[in-house]
Protein backbone atom coordinates (compact mmCIF):
# COMPACT_ATOMS: atom_id res chain seq x y z
CA UNK A 1 0.00 0.00 0.00
CA UNK A 2 1.44 3.65 -1.17
CA UNK A 3 0.84 5.16 2.60
CA UNK A 4 2.63 2.15 4.36
CA UNK A 5 6.48 3.36 5.34
CA UNK A 6 9.49 1.27 4.76
CA UNK A 7 10.76 0.88 8.16
CA UNK A 8 14.20 0.81 7.20
CA UNK A 9 13.66 3.87 5.09
CA UNK A 10 12.19 5.28 7.98
CA UNK A 11 15.16 4.56 10.70
CA UNK A 12 17.29 6.01 7.99
CA UNK A 13 15.06 9.02 8.11
CA UNK A 14 15.43 9.26 11.69
CA UNK A 15 18.99 8.95 11.99
CA UNK A 16 19.37 11.62 9.54
CA UNK A 17 17.28 13.84 12.23
CA UNK A 18 19.36 12.95 14.79
CA UNK A 19 22.39 13.38 12.80
CA UNK A 20 21.92 16.82 11.96
CA UNK A 21 20.87 17.68 15.69
CA UNK A 22 24.63 15.91 16.80
CA UNK A 23 26.39 17.79 14.08
CA UNK A 24 24.68 21.20 14.97
CA UNK A 25 26.90 20.89 18.16
CA UNK A 26 30.12 20.35 16.65
CA UNK A 27 32.58 21.91 14.96
CA UNK A 28 31.74 22.76 11.31
CA UNK A 29 34.64 20.67 9.81
CA UNK A 30 33.07 17.38 11.31
CA UNK A 31 30.08 18.03 8.75
CA UNK A 32 32.68 17.63 5.80
CA UNK A 33 33.79 13.87 7.59
CA UNK A 34 30.17 12.71 7.75
CA UNK A 35 29.90 13.69 3.96
CA UNK A 36 32.74 12.06 3.13
CA UNK A 37 32.17 8.71 4.60
CA UNK A 38 28.52 8.64 3.44
CA UNK A 39 29.40 6.06 0.50
CA UNK A 40 30.12 3.28 2.90
CA UNK A 41 29.27 3.57 5.62
CA UNK A 42 25.10 3.22 7.48
CA UNK A 43 23.35 5.98 8.59
CA UNK A 44 23.62 4.06 12.05
CA UNK A 45 27.28 3.93 11.86
CA UNK A 46 27.40 7.66 11.14
CA UNK A 47 24.85 8.75 14.32
CA UNK A 48 27.07 6.45 16.37
CA UNK A 49 30.16 8.26 15.18
CA UNK A 50 28.99 11.77 15.27
CA UNK A 51 28.07 10.99 19.03
CA UNK A 52 31.58 9.05 19.80
CA UNK A 53 33.04 12.52 18.44
CA UNK A 54 31.17 14.59 20.60
CA UNK A 55 31.79 12.71 24.07
CA UNK A 56 35.76 13.15 22.97
CA UNK A 57 35.22 16.73 22.09
CA UNK A 58 33.77 17.45 25.35
CA UNK A 59 36.32 15.75 27.03
CA UNK A 60 39.24 17.87 25.71
CA UNK A 61 37.17 21.31 26.38
CA UNK A 62 36.72 20.14 29.92
CA UNK A 63 40.89 18.35 30.35
CA UNK A 64 42.77 20.01 27.70
CA UNK A 65 44.09 23.73 28.65
CA UNK A 66 44.36 24.77 24.65
CA UNK A 67 40.56 23.36 23.88
CA UNK A 68 39.15 24.86 27.51
CA UNK A 69 39.61 28.08 26.26
CA UNK A 70 36.98 27.69 22.96
CA UNK A 71 33.80 26.32 22.57
CA UNK A 72 33.08 23.53 20.88
CA UNK A 73 31.46 24.69 18.15
CA UNK A 74 34.32 26.82 17.28
CA UNK A 75 36.75 24.16 17.42
CA UNK A 76 38.86 25.02 14.60
CA UNK A 77 40.27 22.18 12.08
CA UNK A 78 43.93 22.63 13.57
CA UNK A 79 42.91 21.78 16.88
CA UNK A 80 43.54 18.08 15.79
CA UNK A 81 46.90 18.50 14.98
CA UNK A 82 47.68 19.55 18.60
CA UNK A 83 45.88 16.57 20.12
CA UNK A 84 48.74 14.14 21.15
CA UNK A 85 48.60 10.44 21.74
CA UNK A 86 48.90 10.96 25.37
CA UNK A 87 45.41 12.96 25.55
CA UNK A 88 43.71 10.04 23.62
CA UNK A 89 45.05 7.66 25.93
CA UNK A 90 43.62 9.74 28.73
CA UNK A 91 40.22 10.09 27.33
CA UNK A 92 39.93 6.32 27.01
CA UNK A 93 41.21 6.38 30.82
CA UNK A 94 38.44 9.07 31.37
CA UNK A 95 35.25 7.12 29.76
CA UNK A 96 35.73 4.00 31.73
CA UNK A 97 33.93 5.88 34.26
CA UNK A 98 32.59 9.77 33.70
CA UNK A 99 29.02 11.88 35.35
CA UNK A 100 27.55 14.19 32.52
CA UNK A 101 24.36 16.31 33.61
CA UNK A 102 24.21 14.40 36.43
CA UNK A 103 24.43 10.60 35.33
CA UNK A 104 26.50 8.02 35.39
CA UNK A 105 28.27 6.43 32.14
CA UNK A 106 30.94 3.41 32.22
CA UNK A 107 32.56 1.88 29.43
CA UNK A 108 34.33 -1.24 29.06
CA UNK A 109 37.06 -2.60 26.46
CA UNK A 110 34.30 -3.45 23.85
CA UNK A 111 32.79 0.55 24.62
CA UNK A 112 36.44 1.52 24.38
CA UNK A 113 37.14 0.10 21.60
CA UNK A 114 34.04 1.39 19.02
CA UNK A 115 34.94 5.26 20.52
CA UNK A 116 38.10 4.54 19.70
CA UNK A 117 37.44 2.87 16.00
CA UNK A 118 35.41 6.27 15.96
CA UNK A 119 38.30 8.59 16.29
CA UNK A 120 40.51 6.24 14.22
CA UNK A 121 37.99 6.89 11.32
CA UNK A 122 37.59 10.62 11.96
CA UNK A 123 41.78 11.35 12.25
CA UNK A 124 42.24 9.22 9.24
CA UNK A 125 39.93 10.75 6.89
CA UNK A 126 41.53 14.27 7.66
CA UNK A 127 45.05 12.62 7.47
CA UNK A 128 44.38 10.98 4.04
CA UNK A 129 42.72 14.18 2.85
CA UNK A 130 45.96 16.24 3.73
CA UNK A 131 44.21 18.21 6.28
CA UNK A 132 46.25 17.93 9.10
CA UNK A 133 49.85 16.68 9.65
CA UNK A 134 49.69 14.40 12.59
CA UNK A 135 47.05 11.34 13.18
CA UNK A 136 47.75 10.72 17.04
CA UNK A 137 44.56 8.20 16.85
CA UNK A 138 46.55 5.78 14.93
CA UNK A 139 49.34 5.43 17.54
CA UNK A 140 46.75 4.25 19.90
CA UNK A 141 46.56 0.72 20.00
CA UNK A 142 42.78 -1.06 19.91
CA UNK A 143 41.83 -2.38 23.12
CA UNK A 144 42.01 -5.59 23.64
CA UNK A 145 38.84 -8.03 24.38
CA UNK A 146 38.16 -10.65 26.34
CA UNK A 147 36.64 -13.59 24.67
CA UNK A 148 33.32 -14.34 26.47
CA UNK A 149 31.24 -17.38 26.69
CA UNK A 150 28.89 -17.88 24.19
CA UNK A 151 25.45 -17.45 26.20
CA UNK A 152 22.70 -19.63 24.38
CA UNK A 153 19.91 -21.75 24.83
CA UNK A 154 20.23 -25.43 25.28
CA UNK A 155 18.21 -27.85 23.30
CA UNK A 156 15.76 -28.78 26.53
CA UNK A 157 15.34 -25.34 27.16
CA UNK A 158 14.56 -23.73 23.85
CA UNK A 159 11.65 -26.52 24.03
CA UNK A 160 11.00 -25.30 27.30
CA UNK A 161 10.65 -21.60 25.92
CA UNK A 162 8.49 -22.09 23.45
CA UNK A 163 6.25 -24.16 25.29
CA UNK A 164 6.12 -21.47 27.95
CA UNK A 165 5.00 -19.09 25.17
CA UNK A 166 1.85 -21.35 24.48
CA UNK A 167 0.86 -22.07 27.81
CA UNK A 168 1.91 -18.87 29.47
CA UNK A 169 1.72 -20.59 32.90
CA UNK A 170 4.11 -19.01 34.78
CA UNK A 171 3.55 -15.53 34.27
CA UNK A 172 2.27 -12.71 36.70
CA UNK A 173 -1.34 -12.29 36.74
CA UNK A 174 -1.16 -8.81 35.11
CA UNK A 175 1.04 -10.76 32.30
CA UNK A 176 -1.96 -13.18 31.80
CA UNK A 177 -3.93 -10.94 30.63
CA UNK A 178 -2.48 -9.96 27.51
CA UNK A 179 -1.31 -13.56 27.06
CA UNK A 180 -3.74 -14.82 24.75
CA UNK A 181 -4.13 -12.00 22.56
CA UNK A 182 -0.37 -11.83 22.15
CA UNK A 183 0.50 -15.69 22.41
CA UNK A 184 0.20 -17.01 18.62
CA UNK A 185 2.31 -13.74 17.38
CA UNK A 186 4.83 -14.20 20.66
CA UNK A 187 5.30 -18.28 19.25
CA UNK A 188 5.68 -17.22 15.76
CA UNK A 189 8.29 -14.14 16.53
CA UNK A 190 10.43 -16.89 18.42
CA UNK A 191 10.08 -19.65 16.56
CA UNK A 192 10.78 -17.34 13.30
CA UNK A 193 14.02 -15.78 15.82
CA UNK A 194 15.00 -19.52 17.08
CA UNK A 195 14.93 -20.65 13.33
CA UNK A 196 16.69 -18.43 11.63
CA UNK A 197 18.98 -16.50 13.42
CA UNK A 198 18.41 -13.44 11.93
CA UNK A 199 19.36 -10.17 13.98
CA UNK A 200 16.02 -8.61 15.81
CA UNK A 201 16.06 -5.14 13.74
CA UNK A 202 15.94 -7.57 10.93
CA UNK A 203 12.49 -8.84 12.21
CA UNK A 204 10.98 -6.05 13.21
CA UNK A 205 11.45 -4.66 9.81
CA UNK A 206 9.91 -7.62 8.03
CA UNK A 207 6.42 -6.93 5.87
CA UNK A 208 3.99 -9.45 5.16
CA UNK A 209 5.41 -9.38 1.13
CA UNK A 210 8.64 -10.22 2.95
CA UNK A 211 7.53 -13.88 3.98
CA UNK A 212 7.34 -16.88 0.75
CA UNK A 213 5.86 -19.50 1.58
CA UNK A 214 6.43 -21.33 -1.86
CA UNK A 215 9.90 -21.50 -1.25
CA UNK A 216 9.94 -21.78 2.59
CA UNK A 217 11.91 -18.14 2.99
CA UNK A 218 11.95 -14.67 4.13
CA UNK A 219 13.78 -11.00 2.49
CA UNK A 220 15.56 -9.47 4.65
CA UNK A 221 17.79 -6.17 4.74
CA UNK A 222 21.13 -6.75 6.50
CA UNK A 223 23.11 -4.46 8.41
CA UNK A 224 24.84 -2.53 5.64
CA UNK A 225 21.35 -2.14 3.82
CA UNK A 226 21.80 -5.31 1.27
CA UNK A 227 18.80 -7.42 0.81
CA UNK A 228 19.00 -11.54 1.08
CA UNK A 229 16.71 -14.50 1.63
CA UNK A 230 17.08 -16.28 4.55
CA UNK A 231 15.22 -19.84 4.38
CA UNK A 232 13.15 -21.82 7.02
CA UNK A 233 12.21 -25.15 8.26
CA UNK A 234 8.48 -26.58 8.62
CA UNK A 235 8.25 -25.58 12.25
CA UNK A 236 8.92 -21.85 11.35
CA UNK A 237 6.39 -22.29 8.71
CA UNK A 238 3.67 -23.30 10.68
CA UNK A 239 4.07 -20.93 13.16
CA UNK A 240 3.98 -18.12 10.43
CA UNK A 241 0.73 -19.37 9.06
CA UNK A 242 -0.87 -19.44 12.52
CA UNK A 243 -0.14 -15.61 13.04
CA UNK A 244 -1.01 -14.59 9.80
CA UNK A 245 -4.45 -16.48 9.81
CA UNK A 246 -5.09 -13.87 12.40
CA UNK A 247 -2.40 -10.94 11.18
CA UNK A 248 -5.41 -10.59 8.23
CA UNK A 249 -8.16 -9.57 10.42
CA UNK A 250 -6.57 -7.19 12.12
CA UNK A 251 -6.57 -3.48 11.09
CA UNK A 252 -3.32 -1.46 11.53
CA UNK A 253 -2.53 1.95 12.13
CA UNK A 254 -2.47 3.96 9.00
CA UNK A 255 1.84 3.64 7.73
CA UNK A 256 1.69 0.12 9.29
CA UNK A 257 -0.28 -1.91 6.87
CA UNK A 258 2.59 -3.62 5.62
CA UNK A 259 4.16 -4.86 8.83
CA UNK A 260 3.89 -8.24 9.62
CA UNK A 261 4.34 -8.12 13.39
CA UNK A 262 2.59 -5.64 15.10
CA UNK A 263 2.09 -3.94 18.53
CA UNK A 264 -1.02 -4.20 21.06
CA UNK A 265 -1.41 -0.91 19.92
CA UNK A 266 -1.24 -2.31 15.89
CA UNK A 267 1.70 -0.59 15.18
CA UNK A 268 4.98 -1.64 13.57
CA UNK A 269 6.63 -3.70 16.75
CA UNK A 270 9.34 -2.02 18.03
CA UNK A 271 12.83 -3.44 19.23
CA UNK A 272 12.67 -2.59 22.69
CA UNK A 273 9.17 -4.53 22.81
CA UNK A 274 10.91 -7.38 21.15
CA UNK A 275 13.84 -7.73 23.59
CA UNK A 276 11.09 -7.12 26.63
CA UNK A 277 9.10 -10.14 25.02
CA UNK A 278 12.17 -12.36 25.28
CA UNK A 279 13.48 -11.31 28.97
CA UNK A 280 9.62 -12.03 29.96
CA UNK A 281 9.23 -15.69 28.82
CA UNK A 282 13.08 -16.54 29.02
CA UNK A 283 13.68 -15.37 32.75
CA UNK A 284 10.59 -18.22 33.63
CA UNK A 285 12.89 -20.41 31.79
CA UNK A 286 15.98 -20.17 33.09
CA UNK A 287 17.47 -17.36 35.71
CA UNK A 288 21.03 -17.99 35.64
CA UNK A 289 21.63 -16.93 31.89
CA UNK A 290 20.38 -13.38 30.91
CA UNK A 291 18.39 -14.12 27.53
CA UNK A 292 18.29 -11.25 24.85
CA UNK A 293 17.40 -11.82 20.90
CA UNK A 294 20.85 -11.72 20.37
CA UNK A 295 21.31 -14.65 22.48
CA UNK A 296 18.80 -16.42 20.68
CA UNK A 297 20.70 -15.74 17.33
CA UNK A 298 23.73 -16.88 19.38
CA UNK A 299 21.48 -20.24 20.07
CA UNK A 300 20.86 -20.73 16.73
CA UNK A 301 24.23 -20.34 15.11
CA UNK A 302 25.46 -23.18 17.51
CA UNK A 303 22.95 -25.88 16.74
CA UNK A 304 23.43 -24.86 12.82
CA UNK A 305 27.13 -24.93 13.47
CA UNK A 306 26.83 -28.30 15.12
CA UNK A 307 24.66 -30.12 12.94
CA UNK A 308 27.25 -28.94 9.74
CA UNK A 309 30.63 -28.21 11.08
CA UNK A 310 30.42 -25.79 8.35
CA UNK A 311 31.58 -22.59 9.77
CA UNK A 312 31.38 -20.49 5.80
CA UNK A 313 27.79 -21.83 6.20
CA UNK A 314 26.93 -20.26 9.59
CA UNK A 315 28.73 -16.96 8.34
CA UNK A 316 26.63 -16.76 5.61
CA UNK A 317 23.23 -17.72 6.83
CA UNK A 318 23.87 -15.55 10.20
CA UNK A 319 25.46 -12.19 7.81
CA UNK A 320 28.45 -12.22 8.72
CA UNK A 321 30.85 -10.47 5.93
CA UNK A 322 34.03 -11.30 7.45
CA UNK A 323 34.50 -15.43 8.41
CA UNK A 324 36.83 -14.72 11.27
CA UNK A 325 33.64 -12.97 13.18
CA UNK A 326 32.19 -16.27 13.05
CA UNK A 327 35.48 -18.33 14.16
CA UNK A 328 35.68 -15.50 17.34
CA UNK A 329 32.14 -16.19 18.42
CA UNK A 330 32.13 -20.20 17.86
CA UNK A 331 35.70 -20.46 18.96
CA UNK A 332 35.40 -22.88 21.72
CA UNK A 333 33.28 -24.96 19.51
CA UNK A 334 36.23 -25.33 16.42
CA UNK A 335 38.12 -26.48 18.97
CA UNK A 336 35.68 -29.16 20.34
CA UNK A 337 35.60 -30.58 16.62
CA UNK A 338 39.23 -30.87 16.11
CA UNK A 339 39.59 -32.28 19.56
CA UNK A 340 37.14 -34.94 17.95
CA UNK A 341 38.69 -35.08 15.19
CA UNK A 342 41.52 -36.48 16.43
CA UNK A 343 39.81 -39.38 17.92
CA UNK A 344 38.04 -40.15 14.26
CA UNK A 345 40.99 -41.69 12.64
CA UNK A 346 42.29 -44.69 13.42
CA UNK A 347 45.95 -46.27 12.12
CA UNK A 348 45.53 -49.58 13.72
CA UNK A 349 42.92 -51.80 14.75
CA UNK A 350 43.00 -52.67 18.56
CA UNK A 351 43.37 -56.29 18.85
CA UNK A 352 40.75 -57.50 21.58
CA UNK A 353 43.15 -60.59 22.16
CA UNK A 354 45.83 -60.25 25.14
CA UNK A 355 49.08 -60.65 24.13
CA UNK A 356 51.70 -63.32 25.65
Amino acid sequence: MENSKNYHDEQNNLNTLKMREVAATLPSFCKQFFRGIQEYTSSRTRLAYAYDIRVFFEFLHSHNSVCSKIEIIDFPLSILDQITREDIEEYLDYITYYIKDGKEYTNNERGKKRKLSALKSFYNYFFCAEQIKTNPAALVPLPKQHAKEIIRLDADEVAILLDQVEAGEKLTPNQRKYHEKTKIRDVALLTLLLGTGIRVSECVGLDIDDVDFKNNGIKIRRKGGYETVVYFGDEVADALHDYLEKRHHIIPLEGHENALFLSMQNRRITVRAVENLVKKYASNVTGLKKITPHKLRSTYGTALYQETGDIYLVADVLGHKDVNTTRKHYAALEDNRRRMAAKAVHLREKSNTPQE
